[in-house]
């Protein structure tokens, strides 16, 4: 007999037992006895294979914030993550963490405040943003670095500039990856008995007839892409449930329906895993949604490499320094330090893939070694010994070309880009100094904006504008914060932010049975 036919007889036997499915707004569970009578089998309710004070659906920067809260409040945990590695998107991520008000920013200088960190995250938003969302985030920025370093362990070697933000304060890690915080938070769960429970797919949210989230359907042994795999398992929530399952970048059908320009022709930066049926799941009890069709494309990647790759590092490093040009006409054509999406929109308007290049001294002053050398060895990234070799490389116009860069050289010089006003970065000089670095850059659809919408508890609010009993939400699957942009480096701030709210409010909880 195959796994799906074991769930549908497991479901089957709910049924026959007098026990509706969630689905229903009733009580879901496992199957009584056939000979009790219906009153008895629903107050019996669901038989629980296992039980925990909190379970936490995902394993990324939320996820695991949320559990370290729980057990620091002295609550019991179950973390379960569909794919068999831990860490989700949060795992690929370039390892910068915003914040304002940092020693790093005293160390060198910045001038920054909660109220240009809101100032920043308002523009690059449109307005679209919930202020006292954007407000919190900032202000307990500083707080969600320092726990990092001082809780978890997290080193960090620099600050780097991402578009949008008018200084720097995003925060690199030693490592240049989101991994140097999933592999502290999975240490520090460990040293306190913990593990995630990998290739473990949330199915369900199961509720009682109070509308109260008591805990979840899982299938466990569950391999990524067999539907088929997997058993059911039911796990009691004393206290809560924590969703923080991620987006729904790699699902095409569900973000053409926000979103309906991506379609196959753009690809994602997420792990594979980020198909969003978690978040429809929880759409179904009645949760509000928030934003969802703002779904943010980075404008920084290749197609000449899948996924995230180097480029978006590469080209990260290099805005504020150095060009990017459209290889139909030679030229500049956008403000480099511009946000996420004026960029990408700009890339898309022309068509085709433009470029981005810098010479020996910006390359190697911004860019870390592993990744200039990673993406020379992949091909995305491509090193010429002249401007002429690099224009004949992308078939770019060799004169208006050759004149462009004349220019931007002369504006560096002068301190002032007088064409698109690009923020010019301390350091920055003449594009002149040979070899040259060039990648390609065509944009991926990279993080969804809009989800679940939360309060500042990251209580789950339904249809009536009422929390959720037992339920809470953090990271990618919630929305409301960052309006139409979000800037670099700020969801990890987010994520790690308010999965640690939710971790202490969900501890908070009454037990309800």
């Amino acid at each position: 007999m195959s796994k799906r036919v074991d769930r549908r007889q497991f479901l089957k036997t709910m049924a026959l037992a007098g026990v509706s499915l969630a689905g229903a707004g009733a009580l879901a569970g496992c199957s009584g006895s056939s000979s009790a009578g219906p009153a008895e089998v629903q107050n019996t309710g669901p038989e629980w294979q296992e039980e925990t004070d909190v379970v936490v659906v995902g394993s990324g920067f939320a996820g695991l914030a949320a559990a370290l809260e729980v057990l620091e409040a002295g609550s019991s945990v179950k973390i379960i993550e569909k794919m068999p590695v831990v860490g989700g998107n949060s795992a690929i991520n370039g390892g910068d963490v915003a914040a304002c008000g940092s020693k790093m920013q005293a160390e060198q200088g910045i001038q920054d405040s909660v109220d240009l960190m809101v100032s920043d995250m308002l523009k690059a938003g449109m307005n679209y943003n919930h202020v006292d969302r954007v407000r919190l985030l900032a202000e307990k920025s500083n707080e969600t670095l320092e726990w990092t370093m001082n809780y978890l362990g997290v080193k960090y070697t620099k600050l780097n500039y991402h578009g949008g933000h008018s200084v720097l304060r995003t925060h690199m890690t030693e490592n240049a990856s989101g991994s140097d915080i999933i592999k502290a938070a999975v240490a520090k769960l460990k040293e306190k008995g913990v593990t995630v429970s990998t290739n473990t797919k949330f199915v369900r949210l199961i509720e009682n007839d109070e509308k109260r989230i008591i805990g979840v359907e899982v299938l466990e042994g569950y391999k990524f892409g067999d539907e088929n795999s997997g058993t059911p398992k039911l796990i009691k929530a004393r206290k809560a449930v924590i969703m923080a399952s991620g987006g729904f970048s790699q699902d095409v059908r569900m973000r053409q329906i926000h979103e309906p320009r991506l379609d196959e022709r753009f690809s994602s930066t997420n792990h594979p895993g980020a198909t969003g049926e978690a978040l429809r799941e929880v759409l179904k009890h009645g949760a509000m949604d928030v934003h969802m069709d703002w779904i943010q494309l980075g404008p920084w990647t290749s197609p000449d490499e899948p996924g995230f790759g180097y480029t978006p590092q590469f080209c990260e490093r290099l805005v504020g320094m150095s060009p990017m040009i459209n290889v139909r006409t030679g030229k500049r054509f956008i403000m480099e330090t511009g946000n996420r999406k004026v960029r990408a929109d700009a890339i898309i308007e022309i068509g085709e893939p433009c470029i981005i290049l810098g010479d020996e001294y910006a390359v190697k002053r911004q860019v870390e070694a592993k990744i200039l050398e990673g993406g020379l060895a992949n091909g995305c990234i491509k090193k010429f010994d002249t401007l002429e070799e690099l224009a004949d490389a992308y078939n770019i116009p060799k004169e208006p070309f050759l004149a462009e860069i004349k220019r931007w050289n002369q504006m560096v010089l002068n301190g002032k880009d007088e064409d698109f006003g690009t923020m010019l970065l301390d350091g920055a000089k003449p594009t002149e100094q040979a070899p040259f670095y060039a990648a390609r850059l065509w944009p991926k659809v990279h993080h969804c904006m809009g989800g679940l919408f939360t309060n500042l508890k990251s209580q789950v609010i339904n249809q009536d504008f009422e929390p959720i009993k037992g339920l809470y939400a953090a990271g990618e699957i919630t929305g409301g914060t960052h309006g139409a942009v979000r800037l670099g480096g700020v969801a990890c701030t987010d994520c790690i932010t308010y999965g640690r709210i939710a971790g202490q409010e969900a501890a908070k909880e009454e037990p309800w049975g």
